[in-house]
Formats: C-alpha cells, structure tokens, sequence
C-alpha cells in the first residue's frame, strides 16, 4: 500500500464535512491547478457509492472516480474499493494540533508508484488548503 497524510488545523466536524460533501468535493478534489472535479455524488455509509468526475480545465481528459464503501464509522474511518478493484483505507484522528489524516491505497500497475503518491498527496495537501482558508 501507498500512504499519504497531512494535519489539518480544524475541528474533526469541518474536516469530516469537507470531505465527505459533494458540494465541497467540487472545491478540492484536484492534484494540480489546470484540474477540476465537476461532479461528486456520494452515498456515505457502508454499502453506499461514490463518483467523482475529475477533469482538466481544457476539456482534453476526464475520467470518473468511483468505487463502494466497505466501511464508514463517522469522524474516524473510511474504507472502500475502488470500481478496479483496488483498496483505500482513510482514518481521522483528533490531535492536539487538528485532524490527521492518514489515507493508504493499493497501487496500480500503470503509473509508478512515487507518481501516485505524490498525485494522492497533492489531493490531500489541496483539501488541507481548502479546509484551512475557509
């Protein structure tokens, strides 16, 4: 497994919001700038569905992030499969400075796996942005 993490200066409630929203989704799932996330939708609780669509801004590449929850104990863990099969694992924690948030993720065989972690941590780095300024 892959594993990312960063401490977001917030309350567990706002972080586990802006997580979990599409209408928040929107504002900061993107690794880079010249993407975007048009369109979340998302049933949050075990058995329940999510789609992201992630695109970039010129119009040239989409695709849709999707995938099932097996798991969904509010404010401290989320588990899911992605539609390939793959596995992803993300825990909250309180800490005296915030929430950290740990995300680990099986790999796919395509890309390397320092390019993915670093795609998955721009992601995460993105949402600690959006979640602090706001």
């Amino acid at each position: 497994m892959i594993t990312v993490q960063s401490n977001i200066n917030a309350p567990i409630n706002k972080v586990w919001e802006r997580w979990t929203s599409p209408e928040h989704i929107t504002k900061w799932n993107n690794a880079s700038d010249d993407w975007h996330t048009p369109y979340a939708e998302n049933d949050l609780r075990t058995g329940g569905k999510f789609k992201s669509t992630m695109a970039s801004k010129d119009g040239t590449m989409s695709f849709d992030f999707e995938g099932e929850y097996t798991l969904v104990n509010q404010n401290k863990d989320i588990q899911y499969v992605m539609a390939d099969g793959r596995k992803v694992e993300v825990s909250f924690k309180e800490t005296p400075d915030g929430v950290e948030i740990i995300e680990s993720f099986d790999p796919e065989t395509v890309n390397p796996e320092e390019m993915q972690q670093q795609g998955w941590q721009a992601i995460l780095n993105n949402f600690k942005k959006y979640v602090e300024n706001r």
